[in-house]
Parts: C-alpha cells; structure tokens; sequence
C-alpha cells in the first residue's frame, strides 16, 4: 500500500497525521510514519502508528500498549502487556504447542513468527508490550534490520 491508500484505510478508524521517518541508513528509501488517532478522543496519543516505504509501500503497524487494539496471536495477547508477564505467557505457549519464542535483542520474548516483533513502551513506571507487525523493506535482511528508527526509542528515550 502507498502512503495515500495508507491514510484512506487509517482514516475509517480515526483521524491520521503522517511525518517523514528520520533517514539514519542511505540504504533504505524515503519512510513515511501514519499516525491514527481515535475518534472522538481530542487530544489523543496516536492507537497504531505505520510505517510505509517509498520502495516497498507498507511494511509495518505498531499497535500503542496503552491505546492501541487488543491484539491476540494465537490466543496469546500482545498489546499493552507486563513484559515479563508476557514473558511467561509466551513461555508456556511455546511448551504447550511444541514451538519456539523469540526474543528482541533487547530481550523482548514473543511469538517465534518472522512478522511479529515485541517492543518494550514505558506506561508509568512498567514497560509494557508494544508489538510491531512488519515485513522486511528494501536493502534489510531481517525485520530486526528494517525496524523504523522511531521504533528504537521507549516514550521518546533511546534505548540503552
């Protein structure tokens, strides 16, 4: 999807605000950030942020750990979640179903699926589950490689 068809699909859900994405690599093309905010909610932080390329149109939606949809993967609940309750969770699954977890090189465990990786958002003192849905974009070899810069911060802060 295009940025276009990105804000005509967003704006069913609520209002948008699109910004260009900090440029930190030359290797990958221009990135636009879509922001969606609720309706009806004025001021409102953005519910789902997406992230779409010039070479490769959409290729990520990160859903907020405080006003973002509930997201559920295989039974398994990913928004806004206690990181080491979702820890657990994604342990027990993974033993139960005979799977792998995956976890960030931050130290983030999730679901082992090659489209899903889980990031830490800061809600008062806790860090809670942000997941990041993607697809690897132009000139990246992993999503971990495609991630938007604005996705390496918690709040605004960057990550040590």
């Amino acid at each position: 999807m295009t940025v276009d068809e990105v804000v005509e699909a967003a704006e069913i859900l609520g209002q948008t605000e699109v910004s260009d994405c900090a440029r930190d690599y030359a290797i990958f093309s221009p990135t636009w950030k879509i922001e969606v905010h609720r309706r009806g909610v004025a001021p409102s932080p953005p519910a789902v942020t997406a992230y779409v390329s010039q070479a490769v149109g959409l290729y990520g939606v990160a859903a907020d750990a405080v006003h973002g949809p509930q997201v559920v993967f295989d039974g398994l609940p990913l928004v806004g979640r206690d990181l080491s309750e979702l820890e657990s969770d994604a342990i027990a699954y993974a033993e139960a179903m005979g799977v792998h977890l995956r976890y960030t090189p931050e130290g983030y465990a999730g679901p082992d699926d090659p489209g899903v990786l889980m990031r830490g958002q800061l809600v008062g003192q806790v860090l809670r589950s942000r997941p990041l849905f993607m697809v690897t974009r132009d000139g990246a070899n992993t999503e971990w490689d495609s991630m938007p810069s604005d996705e390496y911060h918690v709040k605004g802060k960057p990550m040590a």
